[in-house]
């Protein structure tokens, strides 16, 4: 069994950066990626990438300021968040266990706790 435990999160303001981070216990997973949920919304893709070849999806809205990237070696995924607006405002979720990059939340096997962002404009 994977757990997925995510860290990074805080209170920073808008337009700043912010890295997510998400240790991974067990390799048996194709693909990772992270989603959000923001208070009283429905939980959302945000992005994603496959562990073996690196390639990666993103959501529109974070497209361009969101750069999801991994470090095999210590089994980690991250998530540099640029330019952070407060519609960003959400607790992000670590996935595991697709077999592809889909925005599909079902399609993921395994889920960390979650880390709280919240941006301040």
């Amino acid at each position: 069994q994977v757990q997925l435990v995510e860290s990074g999160g805080g209170l920073v303001q808008a337009g700043v950066s912010l890295r997510l981070s998400c240790i991974a216990s067990a390799r048996t997973f194709s693909a990772m990626g992270w989603f959000r949920q923001a208070p009283g919304k429905e939980r959302e893709f945000v992005a994603s990438m496959y562990w073996t070849d690196g390639s990666t999806s993103y959501a529109d809205s974070v497209k361009g300021r969101f750069t999801i990237s991994r470090n095999g070696a210590k089994n980690t995924l991250y998530l540099q968040m640029m330019n952070l607006k407060p519609e960003d405002t959400a607790v992000y979720y670590c996935a595991a266990g697709a077999r592809t990059t889909t925005s599909d939340m079902t399609a993921y096997l395994y889920w960390g706790q979650g880390t709280q962002v919240t941006v301040s404009s």
